[in-house]
Parts: C-alpha cells; structure tokens; sequence
C-alpha cells in the first residue's frame, strides 16, 4: 500500500474510534456528541485537504469534498445541510426557525477547492509577496481581520473593515457597497488594488506561470485547459470555489432549530425572542436563517470620530437615497469578528446592538440628508434586553468546518504573510488601524470606500 493511502487509512480508523468513543462516553450529551464527532471528521477531512502532509515534498490537490460536501457523480462537491429539508416563503430563508436556506453555489470539484485553498493563502498573489488573501480573511478571526479597517501591502490603509466569508456561497452581492455580483468579480477588487494586494492580471499570471508546482496544481484542478496555460479565470473560479466551502451551519442555535432546544441557554431564548420581536425587529433585516436579508439599508452608522462620511452604496447605483447605504452582513461567527460596522467603529457587540436602540438617524452628521432604513426607529430596550441580545448572537458561533491552513504553499512564501496575528499586538490592534486610517484621510469630506469590503 501506498505511503499516502496508508497515511489516509490510518487518520479514518482512528476518526472511527473517535466516533465511537463519543457515542460510549458521552451518552446523553448530544452537544458533546456532535462536537467529538465533528472534531474527528475535520481531522480527516483537513489531512485529505492538505496534500503536502502525506508527501512534504510535493503538494498533491484533494480529491475529497470538503466537510459538509457530497461529491456526485459528476465528480463536484454539492452541499448538504438540514435545512434542505424545509421549505421557505418565496425561496428567500423567510420564516420561523425551521426554514430552508436562500439559493447557493457549489459545483466545484475537489481539486478546484482545494486549489483555492492555496492560492487563498499565499503571499505571492499580492505584488510584493507580502499579504494574502489571509492576511485580511484569516479563519482565526472569524474569516475577517480583528481591525477596525482593513490594512494591505506596505501598510496602506483601506477605508472599510473586511467582511467575514463565513457563507458567501449564499450571497447575492458582495463588498459593503454591494457593487460585485460574483465571488470572481469581487475576487479582482483586492488582487488588483493599490491599497489591498497592489498586483496586476500581468503579474499576477507571470508569477504563477513561474512556477512549476502552480502548473502543475492547475493542470490538476482544470484537466479541460490548454496545457501549461493558467488563466486569470481560473484563478479567479478557485477563489471562488474555495470560498464557497466555508460553510458554517452547525452553531448551537442551529441544533436548536433542529429541534435540540436544550441547545441554548435560558438567557440565549429570551434574547432570541427580543432578536424576533416586532419591537426591536432584528430579525427582520438579519433574517435567519442566514442572518441577513442580502439586501442593503441606509441606517446612519457613525463614523469613528474624525473620518468622514462614507457614501457607501450611494457610489454603486449612483443614488443619492442610497447615501449612507451598506450591505446587511450576516450575523454568524459575529462574535469573532469585532470591531464592528462598515468602519469598524464599535469595538463590541454591546455597543453595536445598544446602537439600534438610541433613535432613528441620531448618528447622522448634522446636514447630511440621509433616507434611512424604515426597520431603524426607537425600540426603548431595556439594558438587560440589550444583554440578552448580544447572549444570543453569541449562540450564532459555529467554527466546526474551518479549514487548514495550509503548512506551505507552491511559491515557497510563509502561508498567509502579513496578518493581524504576526504583526499586530492582538491586545491593541484595532486602535492602532484605526489611527493609521484617520493619519491618511482626515483632511477629506466624503470617500468611496476601498476596494475589498
């Protein structure tokens, strides 16, 4: 037998035995069932994903789904999850707890993800070689980057936070502006960026055509290509296929809707119910299950102080009413990523949500006319309603699937380069980008807002 088929069956029996330990164990405690359970499917599913474990000298594509993914026989990865079994009023994720989830994006093969994977998080896709896609999307921070604003090569500060890309596979729109239709369109934003990742489609295909390994990985992923020719395309097709595997569906609040409801806290369902009233009617625009309703509005968030007003979406459709307008983002694995809002001006989920009760448009700048969100009015909640709230978005967290970093990646680079992780003070990074943006545009009045997010 094979040294990595070998590898391969040894990592299944003991994920086996891990199962089985579980269900002995742990009998009676579904919630620790599930996660053993998880942990030792992720285990074998990540060492599948990462090729260059079974063989150190040569980096070899998955031709395992991912977690969470059937492959057919077609050879794609499909998607599979419980709230397939439900049904939705107009196919949009509208209901109580117990409704299917809005239309998604799978059909890539294997070998495309895990393509994806490594170019996600090398450094060489950048111009210098220094940021990766990582370094603003890193899975220890929620797939964002823990600062109030985004920062790429050489420093440069970017207008808005990152987004996180937990679900994407579900979006309709991307960026804060909603102004790219696709994974592949919003991919060419950050690549060609001077502020994000500084390359070009030139140099960009002239690195990867330099080297012998990312041919070959290619050739691998698209067997239908012209030989030895990588095209833009492509790259942007495995981004996007990667990306559409982050999926995060299995949260406790997932469990409960299921039908688990020791699955969350007495303090969790009584914020659920404040999250679904007709009085602070957050479910309305973060509309489970999903958490969003894909659609953007006008709420006046506030700028951090001594920025100017960011337009947002007013720039995409060239529409004053628009003025202030930011994509509703989804709300799961929110507690990963703070600061929070399109700028990152609350540093905690206390303050974003105590934003919502402090009256309609109260943020606004005097003499900015702004057509706000008809959701966004005066719900007087209480403090301890306020609290309950941010107890049940805490339920929202699921990082059962995240994926591995890979240990190397085709160019040689150190995997993800520049990130708030490595060169950061964790304790005190979003002051410090939040300072570095306001040195570089507090002389402006109003801006367009960078290219990633």
């Amino acid at each position: 037998m094979k040294a990595p088929l070998l590898t391969a069956c040894i990592v299944a029996v003991i994920a086996g035995f891990a199962v089985v330990a579980a269900s002995s164990s742990d009998l009676g405690n579904p919630t620790k069932d599930t996660q053993v359970i998880a942990s030792a499917v992720n285990a074998f599913a990540g060492s599948a994903l990462v090729g260059e474990q079974a063989a150190p000298d040569k980096i070899t594509l998955s031709e395992l789904c991912p977690p969470s993914f059937e492959k057919t026989d077609a050879g794609v990865c499909e998607l599979r999850n419980m709230y397939q079994f439900y049904d939705s009023l107009q196919n949009q994720g509208v209901g109580g707890t117990q409704t299917a989830l809005p239309a998604h994006r799978d059909g890539f093969s294997p070998e495309q993800i895990d393509l994806g994977r490594y170019l996600f998080f090398d450094p060489a896709l950048s111009g210098d070689g220094s940021t990766s896609c990582a370094s603003c999307h890193h899975p220890d921070l929620g797939f964002s980057d823990g600062r109030a604003r985004a920062v790429g090569v050489a420093g440069h500060a970017v207008k808005r936070s990152s987004p996180t890309l937990w679900n994407v596979a579900f979006l309709k729109n991307l960026f804060w502006d909603a102004r790219a239709d696709s994974l592949e369109e919003q991919a060419q934003g950050p690549l060609y960026s001077p502020e994000e990742m500084g390359n070009n489609p030139a140099q960009l295909l002239a690195t990867l055509h330099g080297s012998a390994e990312y041919r070959r990985l290619f050739r691998q992923a698209f067997p239908d290509g012209q030989l030895d020719e990588i095209s833009l395309q492509q790259v942007y097709i495995s981004l996007a296929a990667f990306q559409t595997s982050l999926i995060s569906l299995n949260s406790r609040y997932d469990r409960y809707a299921h039908g688990y409801h020791a699955a969350l806290t007495d303090k969790e369902v009584e914020g659920m119910n404040v999250f679904r009233s007709f009085v602070a009617r957050c479910a309305e625009c973060h509309t489970p299950p999903l958490f969003t309703n894909q659609q953007v509005a006008v709420i006046g968030s506030p700028e951090p102080l001594g920025l100017p007003l960011d337009i947002g979406a007013e720039a995409t459709w060239n529409a004053p009413k628009m003025k202030g307008g930011f994509k509703v983002p989804t709300l799961r694995n929110i507690a990963k990523t703070a600061p929070y809002m399109h700028s990152g001006r609350f540093g905690t989920l206390r303050e974003a949500v105590e934003f919502y009760t402090g009256g309609r448009g109260h943020a606004v700048p005097k003499g900015v006319d702004m057509h706000i969100h008809w959701h966004i009015w005066e719900p007087n909640l209480t403090d301890d309603e306020l609290d309950r709230l941010v107890d049940f978005l805490g339920a929202l967290t699921d990082e059962t699937f995240t994926p591995e970093i890979p240990r190397r990646v085709p160019s040689g680079l150190t995997p993800i380069g520049v990130s708030p992780l490595t060169d950061f003070n964790n304790s005190n990074n979003t002051s410090r980008a939040t300072a570095a943006v306001a040195d570089g545009v507090e002389d402006q009045t109003v801006y367009l807002g960078g290219a990633s997010s």
